[in-house]
């Protein structure tokens, strides 16, 4: 059976508006703007999570800094809060502060959990150090499966005690211990909640397949500096000695390499000049060689990377894999930017199997795309037409943006709460680069 996933005081009233305030708000935007300015790229929400999850781990005060203000951190927060942690979050200066001396709920509800699959990160943590743990199964995802087996097998595999009962995964362990664990598949979220359980496991944990992500060396990293030893981290094999205590410490999240790479996306297709700050460009080699090959300049100067976008856009084909082959998370946009270049290309997705759900509103603003099974075949229009849409995950929504910038007339993009979960106020951002887009009540009515 495969089981599936998806200083201002923080009040958890203040939350809950996200999911609200997603919904009765809409992103409006008029095409035909070249792009042309600098803008600075935030904090990875990919590696916060792990990092917040990781502060389970010690009673002292975990500090995390150049934290977004986003849809995802807001529920963790809220999470948190649930098991009895003590959470800041200052807006203002990107900075989150947790605490735990005491885990009095080792739960992760179903009403959390339903929104962010990412909240299975608890798992690790709580068997490390609280020996037990109770975890909801949201189902699954508009994307596809994401199974946490491999989750399940690594920790009975490290001594753990695991039962599904009405759909939370019920798991004990009075003392973890270092195991031998080959994963099928380089899971991300898999990799991550063996190393949190592993650092206060008895002996050493060897992860063999494991994901190789940036964020997978930020927590590695992090663990280190709390007195944990992992090494490896970054390869597919990552070692894990098991230790009796850890300290907290202060984390400097690395930059959204999926956000950097939304925006040299939007430089392109707009044929802009974007000089992009704090840009992981390291990361985005398989994006930059993409990029370069559909006729694009990418001029890399330290940690800033200047793109300047040309016509016609040349097609390129796209396989997206697991880290360091072409991300899943830039997939939509790619396909955005395809869909206005000169010729024919083929967008293949190895990773999800239904993430192509962006395409039926790529096509409602002219896109010539046909789907078939795992590809896609993009055929280049000459101009797209702005649309009301609708967003159907986080991803999808970038590329409905993306393709919005470029469409003649208004585009109208609604369910914006998905957008909220992985971008810090990109309406602003874009709008600071000569954008016409503005975040709208639901209800208001724009002239054609």
């Amino acid at each position: 059976m495969v089981y599936c996933i998806e200083p201002e005081q923080v009040s958890l009233t203040d939350l809950t508006v996200g999911d609200t305030v997603g919904n009765m708000e809409k992103i409006v935007i008029e095409g035909g703007n070249r792009l042309v300015g600098t803008v600075e790229v935030s904090g990875a929400k990919n590696a916060v999570l792990p990092l917040m999850a990781a502060s389970l781990l010690v009673d002292g005060w975990t500090t995390i800094t150049n934290v977004p203000s986003l849809r995802d951190i807001a529920t963790f927060n809220r999470l948190l809060s649930h098991m009895g942690a003590e959470v800041e979050y200052a807006k203002e200066t990107g900075v989150l502060r947790i605490r735990t001396p005491e885990i009095t709920v080792p739960e992760a509800p179903y009403d959390l959990v339903k929104t962010m699959r990412a909240s299975v990160l608890v798992l690790g943590p709580l068997l490390a150090r609280n020996h037990r743990a109770r975890v909801s199964l949201p189902g699954g995802c508009a994307i596809g499966a994401r199974p946490i087996d491999l989750h399940l097998k690594a920790l009975t595999q490290m001594g753990a005690e695991i039962s599904v009962e009405h759909g939370y995964v019920e798991a004990k362990a009075d003392r973890l211990k270092g195991a031998r664990i080959r994963f099928d598949y380089p899971t991300v979220t898999g990799t991550e909640n063996i190393m949190l359980a592993a650092v206060y496991a008895d002996g050493q944990t060897v992860i063999e397949n494991a994901a190789m992500e940036p964020e997978i060396l930020c927590l590695a990293n992090a663990l280190n500096s709390m007195g944990g030893f992992v090494s490896g981290a970054g390869t597919d094999t990552i070692k894990i000695e098991g230790v009796k205590e850890l300290s907290a410490v202060e984390v400097d999240v690395i930059p959204d390499r999926i956000e950097a790479g939304t925006f040299m996306i939007a430089s392109a297709m707009t044929k802009g000049n974007v000089l992009i700050k704090n840009c992981p460009i390291t990361f985005l080699e398989a994006l930059t060689l993409k990029l370069q090959e559909a006729g694009t300049s990418v001029e890399v100067s330290g940690n800033d990377v200047r793109v300047i976008g040309d016509f016609p856009v040349r097609s390129v084909d796209i396989k997206t894999g697991p880290y360091p082959a072409f991300p899943t998370d830039m997939q939509a946009q790619m396909m955005a930017m395809m869909s206005i270049s000169s010729g024919l290309s083929v967008i293949t997705e190895t990773v999800f199997e239904n993430r192509f759900m962006h395409v039926g509103e790529l096509k409602r603003m002219g896109a010539d795309i046909t789907v078939d099974g795992k590809s896609a075949v993009v055929k280049g229009v000459r101009s797209l037409s702005g649309a009301p849409l609708m967003a159907t995950d986080l991803r999808a929504s970038a590329s409905l943006v993306l393709a919005g910038l470029v469409a003649d007339g208004i585009t109208e993009i609604s369910r914006i709460y998905h957008l909220d979960r992985g971008y810090e106020t990109i309406e602003n951002k874009l709008m600071g680069l000569g954008a016409t887009i503005s975040r709208v009540r639901a209800d208001s009515v724009v002239p054609a």
